[in-house]
């Protein structure tokens, strides 16, 4: 005969599982990451800015050459120089607009205006800034009279493309790249913070539901309420952990068959010895930050690594927040009056994913490590310093504590849970949640 926390964790994995929405969100989520990554490129393609038609007043005669050079052979942008008057140039319609440069532009650099008829755009004004800057430059060197000058300049230009092998206790190299670690770990923080939110708040909105329902009373005639809310937090847990494993499964799938099979065969063999740590960054044909991401997603290891790791943090982290939900959904009657209860959940989970922000600058610090095993900040901001390949005692010891710590807390969030299903009318205060705690 199954137990009554096991049907309750049935009843509320199976009503969930078997909605419309968790089917469609769990298979289209994949699909929208590779589009979310495919945008930028998408973008760039089909973007095309609008043609522009400029006239160019130049009082200092060293400008309109390098605007010419740099922007006179764009397909959107029309140079035209002109020495009539800028009033007359801008009461022309024939012209988008009108660059002034001052003649004194060598000495006064920020002598320079451009008047447009429809809005600007970065594009067009940092074409008119760069040209100007490198004028002036240009004629700034010009003046100490060095012959060869941007010959030399040439010369000395160098391109350094730093890249990183972290070598372990064996000895083994494996390339790695703080960029790309940084964007993985805020990826699986962004997707363990929306978890904890989304499905804490999912475990109070269930609970408060049924408790105006008076289901809850019913129920703990023949449950006990600390076996009613495990069933509850498990339940919805299942869920998300569900849905998290079947995005690990896809993309390992995809990074196993999917990514080999797009990439031609000299980009793979660059991106198998930058994996390695074997590339010569001087002779690579493609840029060595793509081919170093390639690399760490074409790794089925090291994505199965990253998802079974953000599952444990997750797991725990929905655990020790869905009992702080679960306490505060069983003491009020309502959603709006849960709002203010909401922030010793909230607050924590939306401070932990400001600070995983800055792990990147340095993620051994003093703080990155005591936030990291901190349980209300852990999950997320060791997730966000897992993929710099820290100390692997970390890991565990954030893990031994985060559970540990929910333990303590649905220990404290039970014993509010038992006499707050039965209290109705009245908005708790934090002074009743602390004395419904201290209940024997």
């Amino acid at each position: 005969m199954r137990s009554n926390i096991g049907i309750i964790i049935s009843r509320e994995f199976s009503e969930r599982v078997a909605k419309k929405s968790f089917i469609i969100t769990t298979l289209l989520m994949p699909v929208l990451m590779l589009a979310l990554m495919a945008a930028p490129a998408l973008i760039a393609e089909f973007s095309t800015p609008s043609e522009k038609k400029i006239a160019v007043v130049d009082n200092s005669g060293i400008v309109l050459p390098v605007i010419m050079e740099n922007a006179g052979s764009s397909e959107y942008l029309t140079i035209e120089s002109s020495s009539l008057p800028l009033d007359t140039l801008l009461a022309d319609t024939g012209y988008d607009g009108v660059l002034s440069v001052g003649a004194d532009i060598i000495n006064n650099p920020s002598d320079v205006k451009l008047y447009l008829r429809d809005a600007g755009s970065l594009e067009l004004e940092g074409t008119f800034r760069n040209a100007v800057k490198s004028a002036v430059e240009s004629t700034r060197l010009k003046n100490y009279n060095i012959e060869n000058l941007n010959e030399i300049l040439d010369e000395i230009e160098a391109d350094v493309h730093l890249q990183t092998v972290r070598v372990d206790e064996s000895g083994e190299s494996e390339s790695t790249s703080s960029m790309i670690s940084f964007a993985i770990g805020i990826a699986m923080t962004f997707i363990l913070y929306m978890f904890l939110l989304m499905y804490g708040q999912m475990v109070m909105t269930s609970i408060i539901e049924e408790k105006n329902n008076r289901v809850l009373e019913l129920v703990v005639s023949s449950v006990k309420p600390l076996q009613l809310m495990l069933g509850k937090i498990i339940g919805v847990g299942l869920v998300a952990v569900v849905q998290v494993l079947i995005w690990g499964v896809l993309l390992c799938l995809m990074s196993a068959f999917l990514l080999p099979a797009l990439m031609p065969a000299e980009l793979a063999q660059e991106v198998s010895m930058a994996g390695a740590g074997s590339l010569d960054a001087a002779s690579a044909t493609f840029d060595p930050d793509m081919l170093q991401a390639l690399a760490m997603l074409g790794s089925v290891i090291y994505i199965a690594k990253m998802f079974g790791l953000m599952v444990l943090f997750l797991i725990g982290g929905f655990l020790f927040f869905a009992s702080i939900f679960a306490a505060i959904g069983s003491a009020v009657d309502n959603i709006q009056d849960a709002s203010q209860l909401q922030s010793f959940a909230i607050i924590p989970i939306i401070i932990a994913m400001i600070f995983s922000l800055s792990v990147g600058n340095d993620p051994n610090s003093t703080l990155a490590v005591w936030m990291s095993m901190i349980p209300f900040t852990s999950p997320m901001v060791m997730l966000a310093r897992i993929p710099f390949d820290i100390a692997a005692w970390q890991v565990w010891v954030s893990l031994f504590i985060l559970y540990a710590s929910f333990v303590a807390v649905a220990w404290i969030a039970a014993k509010i849970y038992r006499v707050g299903i039965f209290m109705h009318g009245k908005k708790p205060s934090v002074k009743d949640l602390i004395r419904w705690a201290r209940y024997k």
